[in-house]
Formats: structure tokens, C-alpha cells, sequence
């Protein structure tokens, strides 16, 4: 048994961080029955990253309302199963995490299944993949992402403190782009 935990705590730490094999073609748009309005899942536990929603027009349709806001997208790239997507995701549950957010920014979780899904959009704006769970995306109206040096490092949400996670977007909310 302490052979077993001796090679399995390396494994368990690296869960959102290693990618695995197992390969599976991007779902289609899911029907409205099947559109899930709440991130919460028939088990009442947090779940949300959705895997059957059509994450790239989820994607499309933020920045136009971005654009038409004067808002950001917010484009968390995870998976129900890393613990680091959803502290991040529980984070932004919180009341000054949602009032920062409805003012600042369009938030769209967008799931990654294994790292195996929906690359092709971090691909979209300079990143290759997400090589870490969650990638993190702050997009402007026009179409940039805003925090391409970070967007990859949120790997370790669960161990940054409210604050932390709080200044760096309220930073972000308050940062006009460049042009």
C-alpha cells in the first residue's frame, strides 16, 4: 500500500496538468433540451464546464457581447474533473467575484473533456492548447487576447488566494487594451 502511494501522489498532483491519451472528436450543438442553464449538475454538485454545448459559437457569441458592452470575454478553458477549474469556477461564485465579473466581463467555461476537446480555440488565439487545466482567456471586443503570457499558467487556482485571483482580474477588468 505505501508503494502504491508513493507512486500515485506524483500522478494525482499532476492530474490537471498531464494530458491524456485518449483522443475523441469535437460534439456538435446539443439540442435545448439537452443546454444546461445552471452550473450546477442533476447531483447539485458544481459542474461548470458543460460537454455538450457548441463551445466555439459559446466563444463567438462572448466576444460580440463584449464588443457591443464595452465588456471582455472571460473564456475559462478546464474540466469538471480538475480541481483546479472548478476552485476557480467556486471562486467566481463568490458575490464580489460576481459583481466584478457582471460588470467587467462576458464568462463562458468552455470544456476541454481530457485535453482532447476544443483546442482548436485556444489554437484561435496564439496558444498551443491549453497545456494546462484551467487556461485562462481574457479577450477584447475586437477579437485579441489580452493575457497571452498568463492564459496558460492558472494550473495552480486552487492554491492562489482569493485575493490574488481577484487582483488579476480586476486588473484586467480596468486595463484598456492596446491598439
Amino acid at each position: 500500500m505505501k508503494t502504491f502511494l508513493l507512486f500515485a501522489i506524483p500522478f494525482l498532483l499532476m492530474a490537471c496538468t498531464t494530458s491524456a491519451a485518449i483522443s475523441s472528436p469535437e460534439k456538435s450543438a446539443p439540442s435545448e433540451s439537452e443546454a444546461s442553464s445552471t452550473p450546477h449538475g442533476e447531483d447539485s454538485e458544481f459542474h461548470p464546464f458543460n460537454e455538450d454545448q457548441n463551445d466555439r459559437a459559446k466563444v463567438d457569441e462572448a466576444i460580440i457581447n463584449a464588443a457591443a458592452t464595452g465588456k471582455k470575454a472571460l473564456i475559462v478553458m478546464g474540466a469538471n474533473w480538475c480541481h483546479d477549474s472548478k476552485a476557480l469556477a467556486t471562486q467566481f461564485e463568490k458575490p464580489r467575484f460576481q459583481t466584478l465579473i457582471q460588470s467587467s466581463y462576458i464568462l463562458e467555461y468552455i470544456d476541454v473533456g481530457q485535453k482532447n476537446k476544443n483546442q482548436k480555440i485556444a489554437r484561435r488565439f496564439g496558444l498551443d492548447g491549453t497545456p494546462g487545466t484551467p487556461t485562462v482567456m481574457i479577450i477584447d471586443g475586437t477579437g485579441k487576447l489580452l493575457n497571452p503570457k498568463d492564459a496558460p499558467t492558472w494550473r495552480n487556482a486552487a492554491s492562489r488566494s482569493e485575493d490574488e485571483i481577484y487582483s488579476y482580474f480586476e486588473d484586467y477588468a480596468t486595463t484598456e487594451p492596446n491598439p
